[in-house]
């Protein structure tokens, strides 16, 4: 069974940095594109970034580019989300995502592309 388990989220100072973790198990990490979106309340997830399996590809949306940076691990099968200049906008509950289909990157913005997501971790940016 996949399991995906976020972790680093918390209360941050408007600027400030946090990096998020997702350790993923049940399937074979490597060669899976990742994801991670995020959700605010009252509002529709969003997509925030991913990266490809192979590590070779990032996306990013475009409020995030500049400020946010996708990595993984293949060896420690995580994948993380460095975020700096956090703003208060950035506050959400950060989900990380895996891709449904093995060795692709395609259509890694949309939701609809993942099937196993974690429970999510929250950030929260105070002003």
């Amino acid at each position: 069974q996949v399991q995906l388990v976020e972790s680093g989220g918390g209360l941050v100072q408007a600027g400030g940095s946090l990096r998020l973790s997702c350790a993923a198990s049940g399937r074979s990490f490597s060669i899976y594109s990742m994801g991670w979106f995020r959700q605010a309340p009252g509002k529709e997830r969003e997509f925030v970034a991913a990266i490809s399996w192979n590590g070779g590809r990032t996306d990013y949306a475009e409020s995030m580019k500049g400020r946010f940076t996708i990595s993984r691990d293949n060896a420690k099968n995580t994948v993380y989300l460095q975020m700096n200049s956090l703003k208060p906008e950035d506050t959400a509950v950060y989900y990380c995502a895996t891709h449904r289909a093995p060795t692709t990157s395609t259509m890694m913005g949309k939701s609809a592309s993942y099937d196993y997501w974690g429970q999510g971790t929250q950030v929260t940016v105070s002003s």
